[in-house]
């Protein structure tokens, strides 16, 4: 049996909050890219959201998980609403359009995706997809676009993460 040294145990990877930039998309939401790994279709955000928000009806190619870490959101098609402490699970495929109340002005989210957001039009024909690849491209020309330096995005600078 071959022995293990302290040099073979993987480490586990730290980010502070400051060294990872929030980027605005524009349209009352913000975005904080933590992680991704493109071999499992993996993409972890932290996202900010300005009351009143309504993003587009989607869904997505594989399963997500959301923390709520304060204020509180809903999915117009369901009637539960998401508070502070609360966790939600999508299973791939379901379609949703996430809102934040007009008087809520504190709500941040984490969301593990995996696979692929679709964007969907009024008929359900997908307008946009949103992969942990684009994401990626996508945050970094924000951050770019802002004067933002190109923050060190777990996964982003290697292979996948195992």
């Amino acid at each position: 049996m071959a022995s293990v040294t302290i040099l073979d145990v993987p480490r586990a990877i730290h980010r502070g909050e400051d060294e990872i930039p929030f980027v605005s998309l524009g349209d009352g939401t913000h975005l904080q890219l933590l992680q991704v790994d493109e071999e499992l279709g993996l993409w972890v955000v932290r996202t900010k959201f300005d009351a009143g928000v309504t993003i587009p009806r989607h869904k997505h190619t594989g399963p997500v998980f959301a923390f709520t870490i304060s204020g509180s959101w809903k999915y117009l098609e369901y009637p539960e609403v998401n508070v502070a402490g609360s966790y939600l699970y999508e299973p791939a495929g379901s379609i949703h359009t996430l809102t934040v109340p007009e008087d809520v002005h504190d709500t941040d989210v984490w969301f593990a995706i995996y696979g692929a957001n679709l964007n969907l039009d009024a008929d359900g024909q997908v307008e946009m997809v949103i992969d942990a690849g684009a994401i990626l491209e996508f945050y970094f020309a924000m951050c770019e676009a802002e004067g933002k330096p190109r923050p060190n995005v777990v996964g982003a600078d290697r292979g996948p993460i195992r």
